[in-house]
């Protein structure tokens, strides 16, 4: 069993007794932001630590697809990826890869590089090589507009993961299949937990890339969220594009703090990434790694996030994506369409891992993914 399924009834049953004694779940008793004030919106708050509740004890066996078309072979793929220092879009890059060589393809990674210029021309580049599959991962396809209906017009199936703002196939732009979590389902839950965790009163500061229409969807959600909580206050709503994070994160904390001091309670981000370059900030103003401001990635779950959670350093939470499980998703998705079948319908569930439920794990799937894949491919 995965460590995350071994810990699931532990985590649930501390997550009733803190509630019975008017704590959160989350990251641990000792680190836990509590207020001794009545909550801010009872009724908001009671549905919130149910939802938290049910998304952090998940078990998951696998509820995807078991049958579908046998594999097709000797086929080729090209992975686009927006940047490949976002570890969500190169850990399932990595999961293609291992899929791929399993059906016994071709797969081609090119780097985007984070810029319009660079994602354009990694598309060039990619029709250039006459793949029988494309895969735009992280980025809106609008951004290279020409090349998608190039490749439309040549037959090239696209499928894409994060780039538009649903699963599923998408008619524009004309997409087989995008690869993705339930955009609703990820940002209420991420709100949820800071609602459940601070009992109703938090100070949150919100983190976005306004440059993605699926992450700026996606943080629109979280405050809409967060808004249902009347004691839970939306200090800032910062756009930082994710390639813009490293450089950018030190002096945004160094001002956020400034401004808000104590305040600053709770943080959201659209990817875990955030975290990643906010904690020296946070560090060198003296703040604990366990304690408050509190955080939680809204995707994508990649093993740095869950060193950070489980070691309680500058990140409490995450709500992972199944990365390696959705990279095997893509090739599945692909043999589909090669196949002239429908694709698959299928969405993976939505899961918060603290230190409290994840049992050490580096990673969040579902459990025996690989070997129904491969029975459905023949392998």
């Amino acid at each position: 069993m995965h460590p995350t399924r071994k810990a699931a009834v532990t985590a649930a049953a501390l997550l009733v007794m803190a509630t019975a004694s008017g704590c959160e779940s989350g990251a641990g008793g000792a680190a836990s932001h509590r207020s001794s004030a009545k909550p801010g919106c009872p009724t908001a708050l009671s549905r919130a630590k149910q939802a938290v509740k049910k998304a952090e004890a998940v078990n998951a066996p696998w509820r995807g697809p078991t049958t579908g078309p046998k594999a097709v072979h000797g086929k080729s793929v090209v992975y686009i990826a927006q940047t490949l220092t976002n570890p969500g879009v190169a850990g399932v890059a990595r999961g293609v890869q291992e899929a791929a060589k399993i059906v016994g393809w071709q797969a081609r990674t090119l780097n985007g590089e984070g810029t319009p210029e660079g994602l354009r021309a990694a598309f060039k580049r990619a029709l250039r090589l006459k793949p029988d599959g494309i895969v735009i991962s992280g980025f809106d396809p609008g951004v290279a507009a020409a090349e998608v209906k190039k490749a439309n017009s040549e037959g090239i199936p696209l499928i894409g993961w994060h780039a538009a703002p649903a699963p599923g196939p998408s008619k524009d732009p004309k997409l087989f299949s995008n690869i993705t979590s339930r955009v609703e389902d990820v940002a209420k839950i991420s709100a949820d937990w800071i609602i459940a965790r601070s009992n109703g009163r938090a100070g949150v500061v919100l983190f976005t890339d306004a440059t993605v229409p699926f992450a700026k969807r996606k943080s629109d959600l979280i405050k809409k969220e967060l808004a249902t909580c009347s004691g839970t206050k939306l200090l800032s709503y910062t756009n930082m594009p994710i390639p813009q994070v490293n450089r950018r994160s030190i002096g945004e904390v160094r001002s956020l703090l400034s401004r808000f001091g104590r305040k600053w309670t709770y943080s959201a981000a659209i990817n875990d990434l955030y975290f990643q370059h906010a904690a020296p900030a946070l560090r060198a103003a003296g703040k604990d790694g366990a304690g408050a401001p509190f955080n939680i990635g809204a995707g994508d779950g990649d093993p740095s996030a869950f060193q950070r959670v489980n070691g309680k350093e500058f990140q409490a939470a995450t709500v992972p994506e199944p990365l390696s499980e959705q990279g095997w998703q893509i090739v599945d998705e692909f043999n589909r369409a090669f196949s002239d079948a429908p694709e698959s319908g299928y969405v993976a569930p939505v899961h918060i891992a603290t230190a409290a439920n994840s049992g050490g794990a580096l990673s969040w799937d579902s459990e025996g993914y690989r070997q129904a894949y491969r029975k459905i491919w023949g392998d």
